[in-house]
């Protein structure tokens, strides 16, 4: 999930519900935002009730491991999309065509409402991601704040990333810098916005998984499918990875660029079968140690 929210359009939300565990993730962050606002009301003995229904064991490792992919990621990946950006974004454009042709599946029934929901979400993404083309290099406290929140809801919503939402507003070069330089102060900033969003929005998300899961997962895969231009490998000369204005790909590149993209496909896929049969493995072992 960390290297994934690295990847402005690869969802770390994307990750977990492909990997199965995406409802019990967000079912601990609300449970942790719900502690967390009691606290802030001063409610201790609420605080206290709360706080015990927290499964620690999964959120710390989860987060452990998307910390250590963060830090020892941050500066190749970089790297890599300066120097090979046709490859890498190819790569990564296959990857998460392959997640959303893998997490349709997780619709029951493809109703014409949710064709409609998928298809108009799909259209006005992609038209979105195309009204910014560069970045803001010294953002005020209150645009870091909102950026690190929106940027969080983004980070738990499987189709759209962190990383993507920051390039549509124009701080995806500016956070990657202030990692790499180890702003504590800035980072702070962006770490209060995230804690203030996953409180406002986690409880929302989970109302809405819960009564209306399909037409979710629609807008999700919309998403999906109209965040790709941010991973288009030709956007306009030299104008970086926040440019989303696209290029028709030169012939000598095309083929390359394919080859990646599908070696970023067969990757998720076996990615998918690996964790499919991990789940089926620990059903079984359930069920041979049940009464």
């Amino acid at each position: 999930m960390g290297a994934a929210d690295l990847i402005p359009g690869v969802s770390g939300g994307t990750v977990a519900l492909l990997l199965g565990i995406y409802d019990r993730l967000i079912e601990q962050i609300k449970s942790l935002s719900g502690a967390i606002s009691r606290l802030g009301r001063a409610d201790f003995a609420g605080f206290r009730q709360r706080i015990r229904y927290v499964d620690w064991y999964f959120l710390i490792s989860l987060l452990a491991g998307i910390l250590l992919a963060v830090a020892l990621l941050v500066s190749w990946l970089r790297a890599q999309i300066e120097e090979h950006p046709v490859v890498v974004s190819a790569l990564f454009f296959g990857l998460v065509a392959a997640s959303a042709l893998v997490a349709r599946r997780e619709i029951v029934e493809w109703r014409p409402s949710r064709f409609i929901i998928f298809a108009a979400t799909a259209a006005l993404t992609f038209a979105a991601v195309g009204l910014r083309s560069g970045g803001i290099e010294n953002p005020t406290a209150i645009v870091v704040l909102v950026a690190g929140a929106l940027a969080i809801c983004a980070m738990v919503l499987p189709g759209i990333s962190g990383s993507f939402v920051l390039v549509i507003i124009g701080l995806y070069d500016h956070l990657i810098g202030v990692i790499e330089r180890t702003e504590f102060g800035v980072l702070g900033l962006y770490a209060l916005g995230a804690v203030t969003g996953l409180c406002l929005f986690s409880h929302f998300l989970h109302w809405l998984l819960t009564g209306y899961r399909d037409y979710v997962i629609a807008v999700l895969l919309g998403l999906m499918a109209g965040s790709l231009r941010v991973l288009w490998p030709w956007p306009v000369t030299d104008g970086g990875i926040e440019d989303t204005r696209l290029e028709i790909p030169p012939l000598n590149e095309a083929y390359g660029a394919l080859l990646a993209a599908l070696l970023g496909a067969v990757g998720l896929l076996a990615l998918v079968q690996i964790a499919t049969r991990f789940e089926n493995f620990d059903a079984q072992d359930t069920l041979e140690r049940s009464p």
